[in-house]
């Protein structure tokens, strides 16, 4: 059976971004850090509950919640990256959000489609 390509990025982006709120931390930058940590690693788990959902309709919905809290991410993101409180690069995290957001904004798209 081949990997759901969505969870596997999901989660593996949601890794990267524990990772990235200890280096965050060990600068002593809380705030943005933790508000990261919870949206970046909530995607993933959106997506597992989208998977096991009981209906086209719910997983939908649960996939929505997953496109906003990567959106979010993203936000939180380009904060690190314009507000230079931190030295670590964060561009290689925009560029995977983005193609999460891309990748799930097609799920739904063609979910939506496929409902009507």
């Amino acid at each position: 059976m081949k990997d759901n390509i969505i969870a596997v990025k999901t989660f593996d982006f949601a890794l990267n971004i524990i990772n990235l709120y200890t280096q965050l931390k060990k600068e002593n930058e809380f705030i943005i850090s933790k508000q990261l940590l919870r949206c970046g690693t909530s995607i993933g788990a959106n997506v597992e509950e989208a998977i096991a959902a009981q209906s086209r309709k719910d997983f939908i919905s649960k996939m929505s919640i997953a496109s906003k809290e990567a959106r979010e991410t993203k936000y939180w993101l380009r904060l690190l990256d314009k507000s230079h409180i931190t030295q670590i690069p964060v561009n290689g995290y925009l560029v995977e959000i983005e193609h999460i957001i891309n990748i799930i904004t097609k799920i739904i798209k063609t979910s939506q489609e496929a409902a009507q």
